[in-house]
């Protein structure tokens, strides 16, 4: 069950100048303006978040932009998600995978996927998952888990893994809708997103008090995901400068898979 927790990631997903614990600590005022991808990478940010199903906490999901990378000729961003499971909830046991994106933004200011792969650290199977983009012949080419390889049909802006997170930052709170394509267990996919501008005062482990957030509700098409999800979802984001990803809620066959944030640094660069 574990494995499957960077799915329900997907569908989320999704302070002041330098913060050297996770310590509460207020966040900027509010923004009306949407973050650039410069703006984003204008921090160092550090994100852990909680995932609950019903009674059980399931586990956790850490975020980070590592340091730029060289691939292909060219400097590439490099984010990376680390899943760890609670180990005491009966049947789950221990897993730690760790989720890599090497991407770029392309001219539109989109964040775009080079190379993703996905290690498996508790079995020692690195590289399980990859999903390279050839952009010169339009193609994606991927290995999954059962080692079974094929190449899809490139179609624009193309993603996986996580460059979600990054892309809805982007668009959460501007009252207009979104829509990515993203590669994910064998085959093209999309997320579809309604971004709404109303803010809504919600409570979060990081902030002291409540804070303005904006809810985004959204779709996927042609993704199938574990546990019965449905393909609906809700997210919510800070309302300040970054967009900060705070919480999502997938509905799955018997309730709601909830991602919330419990700890978040933020350093200027």
């Amino acid at each position: 069950m574990p494995k499957h927790l960077n799915l329900i990631l997907f569908f989320g997903f999704y302070a002041l100048t330098t913060i050297s614990t996770f310590a509460q600590y207020p966040y900027p005022g509010n923004s009306k303006n949407q973050p650039l991808t410069e703006d984003i990478f204008s921090f160092k940010e550090t994100f852990k978040y909680e995932v609950k199903y019903g009674f059980f906490k399931l586990g956790w999901v850490e975020v980070t932009l590592l340091k730029d990378t060289l691939y292909n000729g060219s400097i590439k961003k490099h984010l990376m998600t680390e899943i760890r499971s609670n180990s005491r909830v009966p049947f789950v046991g221990t897993e730690i995978d760790q989720f890599h994106s090497l991407f770029y933004v392309n001219e539109n200011g989109i964040p775009v996927t080079s190379y993703y792969w996905k290690d498996n650290i508790d079995e020692d199977k690195y590289k399980e998952t990859e999903y390279t983009f050839d952009r010169e012949l339009n193609e994606v080419h991927y290995k999954e888990e059962d080692d079974t390889r094929d190449t899809l049909d490139l179609v624009e802006p193309a993603t996986a893994g996580q460059v979600i997170f990054l892309f809805s930052r982007l668009f959460a709170g501007s009252g207009e809708n979104s829509r990515l394509p993203v590669y994910v267990s064998k085959e093209l996919g999309y997320i579809e997103m309604e971004n709404s501008s109303e803010i809504e005062m919600r409570k979060y482990a990081p902030f002291k008090g409540k804070v303005a957030t904006y809810l985004s509700k959204g779709k996927t098409i042609d993704i199938d995901g574990p546990f019965g999800f449905s393909g609906n979802f809700r997210a919510w984001f800070l309302a300040d400068d970054l967009r900060v990803p705070l919480e999502a809620r997938v509905r799955v066959l018997f309730g709601n898979a909830i991602i919330r944030l419990i700890e978040y640094k933020r350093e200027k660069l």
